[in-house]
């Protein structure tokens, strides 16, 4: 198997967890591989900053509506994208235990945007912020907090090892998490404290609601689906062609056909599956060479 093959099927197996991390690990090295050319020429970098990062003014924000999104894949240093992405990494493997992968970008995407209002409300409304100049956000936190949280509220009795401290009920985490943004407000970086809180109660409130039967995220989802259905190429319509055949023959054909089509693709699925969750369980590379091969296969085909 080539490199690109290689590539090719990393991509392909990926969880929607992984791939969530590579582009916001992607888009941090870019960030700063243009603020350090900039540095190095005396270009000025903030212009482009200031067009990404979510604004606490509402007419700024008017001005770039894209930045509700845009501002979660900006990390102010290599510990702000690690903690977040280790976070995003450790809740998201068990959220996809239970939840869809669409589930999964439902929480994240919801909880930036719902993170980021929350943001600009407690910036305008409390007195303790008034004053205060320009103020800007950026980071995944709020997503994050929004899976962590959602997954905590779904199993909260379910525990998890963590090094150094041992087997922990999942809600003794998602309530740590928690009441350490709230004793942190006074502290420093409030904003951004305010919208880790904001992604939080959405995803409380988001597992609350569909253990009710109400998928409150069901319209982002569509959304998604519709801009996502914009870059999918046409699929060609089959050549009509003319056949003449015995119609007797021809439905015992068709019978045999779709009898042995259906058995294979079973059979094929079940294999399939097998992998993957050995893959689960075991990581990629427990899988042998001849599996690894299958599965890329079953990927290219469908």
């Amino acid at each position: 198997m080539s490199a690109a093959d290689k590539i090719r099927f990393k991509l392909q197996t990926a969880t929607v967890v992984e791939k969530l991390i590579a582009v916001n690990v992607l888009a941090f090295l870019v960030f700063y591989l243009f603020r350090t050319i900039a540095y190095l020429f005396n270009f000025p970098s903030d212009f482009l900053l200031e067009w990404l990062v979510f604004p606490k003014e509402p007419l700024e924000y008017i001005m770039k509506p894209w930045s509700i999104i845009t501002y979660a894949f900006l990390h102010s240093g290599i510990w702000h994208i690690a903690s977040n992405m280790l976070i995003l990494y450790f809740s998201g493997i068990y959220f996809l235990n239970y939840f869809s992968p669409k589930r999964l970008l439902n929480y994240y995407f919801l909880g930036i945007i719902i993170g980021a209002l929350v943001y600009m409300l407690s910036y305008n409304l409390f007195p303790a912020f008034q004053g205060t100049g320009k103020s800007y956000l950026i980071g995944a936190s709020a997503g994050v907090m929004a899976v962590l949280i959602g997954i905590a509220t779904h199993v909260p009795n379910m525990r998890v090892r963590l090094m150094l401290i041992g087997s922990v009920k999942f809600w003794y985490i998602a309530a740590f998490l928690v009441a350490l943004d709230v004793i942190q407000i006074p502290m420093g970086n409030a904003g951004g404290h305010f919208a880790h809180l904001g992604g939080a109660a959405l995803g409380y409130i988001y597992t609350k609601q569909l253990q009710k039967g109400n998928d409150i995220g069901k319209w982002f989802e569509n959304i998604m689906d519709s801009v996502a259905a914009l870059f999918k190429p046409g699929e060609r319509k089959p050549e009509m062609k003319t056949v003449h055949r015995n119609k007797t023959q021809a439905a015992k054909t068709r019978k045999t056909t779709t009898k042995n089509t259906s058995s294979s693709k079973n059979e094929k699925q079940q294999k399939v599956d097998n992998i993957l969750d050995k893959i689960s369980k075991s990581g990629y590379e427990s899988l042998s060479k001849a599996e690894k091969d299958y599965l890329f296969q079953a990927g290219k085909e469908d």
